[in-house]
């Protein structure tokens, strides 16, 4: 499609239909409960290049505002839409939010990358390795999910955000975790697969895609 800037009111998101990336940011507007004009777009469509130098996805405008970094637009909404916060306001709390994301980003995002994107073209022995080291530390890191019904918390926040949408494609990547040793993260799947934000957050095409996953309605 052609992508042109927008001369509308309110948030405009420029997203994939199904992209890890751009489903953790429609999840943190549906939690938020922020009305927003949705544009579906693919990541190597030339006039993405215009808006943005990196062609990426996902793309928030905003006024005259232009972001492209996943984690600095989830701040921004958090910050800008004070409704529903998802970020710690207290300087330490928040700083380990940071922290994990940064984590998630370099460690678990970047093989979820590897396995995800031009998967038709993947070396087939990097694929095997990128599942076995995801798969080995999803596994190891399964108590994490034991505590708290949410990733570390006792309440809902960012990092589920993050999380709901990579946990959601793991069968995609071509992992399964064991049932009852990851007993306790396949709950935490089931509790945020189960909130309504989560569903509305997700297109057409990703709610058909993981229809089994999501709860009967």
């Amino acid at each position: 499609m052609s992508v042109e800037t927008p001369q509308i009111q309110g948030i405009t998101l420029y997203s994939h239909a199904d992209d890890f990336r751009s489903h953790w940011i429609r999840y943190v507007l549906s939690e938020k409960q922020i009305k927003y004009n949705l544009i579906i777009v693919d990541e190597d469509d030339e006039d993405l290049a215009s808006l943005n130098p990196y062609n990426q996805l996902p793309m928030l405008i905003e006024n005259e505002l232009k972001l492209f970094n996943t984690s600095i637009i989830s701040e921004y909404i958090d910050d800008r839409y004070r409704q529903n916060k998802l970020y710690a306001d207290a300087p330490m709390p928040r700083s380990e939010q940071r922290q994990y994301i940064w984590r998630f980003e370099n460690d678990w995002l970047k093989l979820a990358d590897v396995m995800l994107r031009h998967s038709d073209t993947l070396d087939e022995q990097q694929k095997r390795q990128a599942q076995k080291q995801l798969k080995d530390i999803l596994i190891s890191l399964t108590p994490l999910f034991q505590h708290f019904p949410y990733f570390m918390s006792e309440h809902f926040s960012i990092l589920d955000c993050m999380l709901a949408p990579i946990f959601i494609r793991l069968d995609s990547m071509g992992i399964t975790l064991p049932q009852q040793q990851c007993r306790p993260f396949h709950l935490y799947c089931q509790r945020i697969f189960s909130r309504p934000a989560f569903a509305k957050s997700m297109t057409l095409h990703e709610k058909n895609r993981f229809q089994t996953l999501l709860p009967k309605q």
